[in-house]
């Protein structure tokens, strides 16, 4: 397919893919656990996924690349997930831990909750000496 308008839509599904997959990118080397990395590269790398095979399609026009990048889009959409799921249930069962917020947020950064970071939570002193 050749002309403006297939000119227009590989080069917007083409940045719709850098786009998504550049998301996805960070959102792995970001996220703080492995559950919350699994979602970010499961979505957006499938979407970014959608949107190349959208690129080939059409560029290619219709025919048998366009047969093909369809079922690779199926397979993507099935095993992208798939492959997620497995991922964090492999976590889950090997009890890795899930990222909570250690301590309070205010629009300004952390909140003040009068313990010194210096002192344990219990407020037994911290030394070498035993009374």
């Amino acid at each position: 397919m050749t002309g403006p308008v297939a000119t227009a839509v590989v080069v917007v599904a083409a940045a719709g893919c850098v786009f998504f997959t550049l998301i996805g990118a960070v959102g792995l080397f970001r996220l703080p656990d492995v559950y919350c990395r699994a979602h970010a590269a499961t979505k957006a790398d499938t979407l970014g996924a959608g949107f190349a095979l959208v690129a080939v399609t059409a560029y290619f026009g219709p025919g048998i690349e366009a047969v093909k990048t369809a079922i690779l889009l199926g397979f993507i959409y099935v095993t992208n997930p798939t492959a997620a799921h497995a991922i964090a249930r492999a976590a889950y069962s090997r009890e890795v831990s899930v990222w909570t917020r250690s301590e309070p947020l205010d629009k300004d950064g952390p909140i003040d909750t009068g313990t010194s970071s210096s002192e344990p939570p219990d407020g037994s002193e911290t030394g070498g000496e035993s009374a």
